[in-house]
């Protein structure tokens, strides 16, 4: 009887391993919508947070299973590991927050050509950059995080502050977008205030890294014992290191990608991008309006005319508060007329310029040329 029991159990276990092994189709059940986090937690206040709340609303409203996954190692095998498993699990649509999936999304859109993928902040190309190609089961999302830099910084200066950080990540397009369009809103700020020329101070670095770490920490608060009122954490958890550094200095920090100021009361706004809208409105195309070409295919950039990019106008919870009352001056009025000349294109900030450093790191100079800089003086660090 023992041996017969250990013979139906083997056979019942090489079942399921070849089950689970090459299947390129979702099961009929399980969870339909699937979310793979970045290294990070999905309660990151960041990109893996505001992708999944995008999910959950969606889901919820259109009565859809849904799940996340989180992978056992941040590496490109790590996060195709996690589709798979998504993919094993049900999924139909999976959401993949961050250019750390363009690589795996390469080969999971060739494996797997059933399954739709959004992928946030990236689009699929191969581990030496050589190839890139975007097939019609996955939608490509970008951002105009020079538009939210752009935001950021005007409502600095129009607020009276003249001495102002920027602490970006690493020197990846999105980061430096943030920060690019952070010193153009400074200057056309200082502009319609009539400020002299170079009278608005930038403290400009790149950390290296998206870590909350001492290094971090002790940069903003190097940079906030010389002056700096206020900086633009544009790097993750880098931000928090900022924001620690800020309760210590008693000043102030703009967060990213979401709105941050649930994280501490330094934090005066946040350039965000739709993270969730976005992800809402690939989802409606696929099971609402039936549009996904819309999308398929393509990298699509979500800007200041569909509500992908912007500062927090409502404070989560309390329809009834202010979210510009950390600010001393600037109000919704005066957010509410910036954001139109962006969204009806009076504005146009510079996403991306020639920089000669193979680190994507630019010189004061090259920011003050390529940007066109006369009231706002850049040192970098």
């Amino acid at each position: 009887m023992k041996k017969m029991l250990a013979i139906v159990m083997s056979i019942l276990i090489v079942g399921m391993v070849v089950a689970g092994c090459g299947q390129k189709t979702p099961t009929t059940s399980g969870f339909e919508i699937a979310l793979i986090t970045d290294k990070g937690n999905i309660d990151d206040k960041s990109f893996n947070q505001g992708a999944w709340e995008g999910v959950v609303k969606f889901a919820e409203e259109a009565k859809i299973t849904h799940k996340y996954y989180k992978p056992e190692e941040a590496s490109d095998a790590g996060y195709l590991a996690a589709i798979d498993l998504a993919v094993t699990g049900g999924a139909k649509v999976i959401v993949t927050p961050g250019f750390l999936f363009e690589v795996p999304m390469y080969d999971a859109q060739t494996k797997y050509p059933n399954v739709k993928f959004i992928l946030l902040d990236g689009a699929p190309h191969t581990a030496d950059y050589k190839t890139f190609e975007t097939k019609s089961n996955v939608a490509s999302v970008f951002y105009a995080e020079e538009e939210s830099g752009y935001l950021a910084g005007y409502a600095a200066v129009m607020d009276g502050m003249t001495k102002l950080g920027f602490m970006g990540g690493m020197a990846v397009p999105a980061v430096q977008a943030f920060g690019y369009g952070f010193l153009q809103g400074a200057e056309n700020a200082a502009k319609e205030l009539g400020l002299a020329d170079g009278s608005v101070k930038v403290t400009y670095h790149y950390t290296g890294n998206f870590e909350e770490n001492d290094t971090n920490k002790a940069t903003a608060k190097t940079m906030y014992q010389e002056g700096a009122e206020v900086i633009f954490a544009a790097g993750g958890a880098v931000g928090k290191s900022v924001m620690s550094a800020a309760t210590e200095a008693n000043a102030k920090v703009i967060g990213v990608d979401v709105d941050q100021r649930y994280d501490s009361p330094t934090v005066i706004t946040s350039a965000m991008k739709g993270l969730g809208a976005s992800v809402i409105s690939v989802l409606e195309s696929i099971y609402k309006t039936n549009s996904w070409t819309t999308y398929a295919g393509k990298s699509t950039y979500f800007n200041a005319t569909n509500d992908g990019v912007g500062l927090p106008t409502e404070v989560i919870g309390d329809t009834k508060a202010n979210a510009f009352d950390r600010f001393k001056k600037f109000d919704k009025a005066a957010y509410d007329k910036v954001y139109e000349t962006l969204s009806k294109g009076t504005v146009d900030p510079i996403r991306e310029l020639k920089v000669a450093a193979e680190t994507g790191y630019a010189t004061a100079a090259e920011l003050k040329d390529g940007l066109k800089l006369v009231k706002v003086a850049v040192t970098t660090r």
